[in-house]
């Protein structure tokens, strides 16, 4: 039987750079993760370049049934940390928008540095490992494993949340919460696309690939960013930044022009250009096919400028800026960047990432109740909590 000081349970981005901290500090460590590769999650992430961090990311980013747990963790590690790290490497990168830093080259970059980072230390990473049973008794923890027993003082959970099952996503890491008394918050699919009501469905069907930029709105929360229509509803930045402030049942206002007073803009457009028919005017701040199906949806007339008095392009501009869509659901965790909910956090501390119910228990990353936004606050979050652990463990 094996013996280790720390066994972290799963090879992602949290799992690596947990174990490489904790070895760092002359701690002896396993990696276990039934994935074939290290860093899956990681490797497909920014569409295979990672947006690895945000340079603005802070506690306001992170939605958590208690906002207050991650700040210490943030305030302790943070993105200039990472980035130090990723520079220490030689990696390449870049700002894309809004803050989000990406690899030059790829995301295996990112997966590499981890490795080389675990290596370094002497951090073990054993893949193709399932775990069987994890038992507690006064020597500590006994890991089953497909292979063969583990002792270990530690045990660190960094096995994600259910977002992307494709990739190898289990419910693990909340069994054996709920295992050693832990409470699981409703989970459900955030950054996720909306599917749409078949009637809305076929109204937009033909505006596949089309992106327009939007502010996307609830009661919750509003975010500037674009919206891609697609052949099941409505993805992109925006759409997947709200998903995670929505509730099914729900509506969400959409702005379609944001840029400016459209009732203004076409005011003034009626005085220059009379003749010009109203929905030919929509199309100098649409997209022809948005501007024509909206026009037939709302069965806006097809009449000249001239014509239309100002209740009309009140209308019209009213409808536009504050677009109202009741979405049918979303694509769930198949498509989902994250997962919200999971471990409550009020049993866990926020200091170590230490259970306060199981001794040598750590909880790290997506498997909390810590959700970011979509730009690299997910990423920043698992190597803030990952820190946290790694020092302490």
């Amino acid at each position: 039987m094996r013996q280790f000081d720390v066994v972290v349970i799963g090879a992602g981005a949290a799992g690596l750079h947990c174990a490489a901290i904790a070895a760092a500090r002359g701690r002896s460590v396993l990696v276990l993760d039934h994935a074939k590769q290290a860093g899956k999650k990681i490797l497909i992430s920014g569409g295979g370049r990672c947006n690895f961090t945000n340079i603005y990311a802070s506690p306001e980013n992170y939605l958590s049934a208690n906002p207050h747990f991650c700040k210490s963790a943030l305030k302790r590690y943070t993105q200039w940390d990472f980035i130090a790290l990723v520079g220490k490497h030689g990696i390449g990168y870049h700002e894309k928008t809004l803050g989000q830093l990406f690899c030059d080259d790829s995301a295996k970059d990112i997966v590499a540095m981890l490795l080389r980072e675990c290596a370094d230390h002497g951090a073990e990473v054993q893949l193709r490992t399932s775990i069987t049973s994890v038992q507690y008794d006064h020597h500590g923890y006994l890991l089953s494993t497909s292979h063969d027993s583990i002792r270990a003082q530690s045990v660190v959970v960094a096995c994600g949340g259910l977002s992307m099952p494709a990739l190898g996503a289990t419910p693990f890491g909340y069994q054996l919460a709920e295992q050693f008394g832990h409470r699981i918050l409703p989970v459900r699919a955030g950054l996720v696309p909306f599917t749409l009501h078949d009637t809305d469905k076929q109204h937009f069907a033909e505006l596949s690939g089309l992106a327009v930029d939007v502010v996307a709105s609830n009661q919750r929360a509003s975010f500037k960013e674009a919206m891609l229509f697609t052949h099941r509803g409505l993805s992109g930045p925006a759409m997947l930044q709200i998903s995670s402030y929505w509730w099914p049942g729900e509506t969400l206002q959409i702005d379609l022009h944001p840029q400016a007073d459209l009732l203004h803009e076409l005011q003034l457009l009626r005085r220059e250009r009379p003749k010009m028919g109203l929905r030919t005017a929509l199309q100098q701040w649409f997209p022809k096919r948005l501007a024509l199906i909206l026009a037939e949806q709302f069965q806006w007339p097809d009449k000249n400028l001239a014509d239309c008095n100002n209740a009309l392009l009140q209308a019209v501009a009213g409808t536009l800026h504050q677009w109202t869509i009741k979405p049918n659901g979303s694509e769930g965790y198949r498509t989902a960047e994250v997962t919200l909910g999971g471990v409550d956090t009020d049993q866990v501390s926020s200091k170590t990432m230490e259970s306060k119910l199981q001794p040598g228990l750590f909880f790290i990353g997506e498997v909390l109740d810590v959700t970011g936004w979509l730009g690299g606050y997910n990423f920043q979050w698992a190597w803030s909590s990952a820190f946290a652990c790694g020092e302490s463990v």
